[in-house]
């Protein structure tokens, strides 16, 4: 096939995005596809290969300067990119993207505009799974729990001792703040018990650098779980113990820094669960192809669902592969699969 792969992207997770590219586009080569990797900041010219990948994937996530600089020109690229002669005569996009731009519906709609088949879920369910706060209403109303939240706008007046209150009353210490639209942990806090309003407000800002929605989480102690979903069926479940700290941006990317067991160390009835409310929370946000569902398992053997991603990692230490090996899939034949089931959907009359 010719298949364009997309990666990048103006978001907080490009660097994460530039290192899953090149997992797939190794793996697309040695399947015997014919494969051109594109940028859409960069525009309509091409670029060398050599220069998207240059970059290594830090520890710490993109510093606001990077993003900044990059946002002064993407918009009129990228359009300017999806619109150019790149695109045409191609059988597929894959996308490599993460985050914002990737996975809230935004190149799904200029993809779909322009008749080109792509990877993953669509345009309406890729918004939903994005917004945290949005698809917590949908998966517990899914019968799906969700640990309990308070959201904030970026433009409300709300005062940080009156937002101390609200948290005390409906969540309780600890609690996580984090940016509604993001992911891969970035601008993400973890607020402790006996906490001073400038460090909440200083949580709170950090986070509204990325969103202009916030959402406040109850804390769940327990182990980290995720269950990715293929087709329509949930693979091995994987336990993420970090060494020191939590699963944040420096344990995801960081080779060493963080366990994974697949299949998990649970018993067969949680694993089960896990199953269960993975495939119950795909289908209810629309999801389509594959994604990725986190979940908390509490000290009491509860489950709390976290997040559902649409375009899950595909670094060498991302979980999908992982899961896959233990279900008996190589790389390739993963990223094989990811391309036959999307373009699956076109040949059932999608477009």
């Amino acid at each position: 096939m010719n298949i364009i792969l997309i990666t990048g992207g103006p978001s907080a997770e490009r660097e994460v995005s530039i290192a899953t590219s090149k997992s797939i586009l190794k793996a697309l080569r040695e399947s015997g596809h014919n494969v051109k990797v594109v940028d859409p900041v960069n525009g309509n010219y091409s670029v060398s290969e050599e220069e998207v990948f240059g970059d290594l994937i830090s520890k710490n996530s993109p510093s606001l300067q990077k993003l900044d600089e990059i946002h002064k020109t993407s918009g009129k690229n990228i359009l300017s990119c999806i619109n150019s002669d790149i695109f045409n005569n191609i059988d597929l996009a894959f996308l490599g993207v993460h985050g914002k731009f990737g996975e809230d519906g935004m190149i799904q709609t200029l993809l779909e505009l322009r008749g080109i088949p792509y990877t993953g879920s669509g345009i309406f369910a890729s918004a939903l799974a994005m917004d945290k706060d949005i698809s917590k209403i949908i998966m517990n109303e899914a019968g799906i729990k969700t640990p309990a939240s308070v959201k904030l706008n970026k433009n409300s007046d709300t005062k940080p001792e009156e937002i101390n209150k609200q948290i005390s009353e409906k969540i309780g210490y600890p609690c996580v703040v984090k940016p509604n639209d993001e992911g891969s942990t970035v601008g993400l806090t973890i607020i402790q018990p006996d906490v001073e309003d400038m460090q909440l407000q200083n949580a709170l800002d950090l986070a509204f650098n990325y969103s202009d929605k916030v959402l406040i989480e109850k804390y769940i102690k327990g182990r980290e779980l995720t269950v990715p979903v293929i087709g329509d069926e949930a693979y091995p479940v994987i336990e993420i113990r970090p060494k020191g700290g939590f699963y944040d941006y420096e344990h995801k990317y960081t080779k060493g820094m963080t366990e994974y067991f697949c299949p998990a160390e649970i018993s067969v009835e949680i694993e089960n669960k896990a199953k269960s409310d993975a495939l119950k929370a795909h289908r209810a946000l629309g999801c389509e192809v594959y994604s990725r569902v986190d979940f908390i398992l509490d000290e009491n053997n509860e489950l709390y669902c976290l997040e559902v991603n649409t375009l899950p990692g595909m670094t060498d230490t991302s979980l999908v592969p992982k899961s896959a090996t233990a279900y008996g899939m190589s790389f390739n034949n993963l990223i094989n699969k990811i391309a036959e089931l999307s373009l699956q959907k076109y040949k059932n009359g999608k477009v």
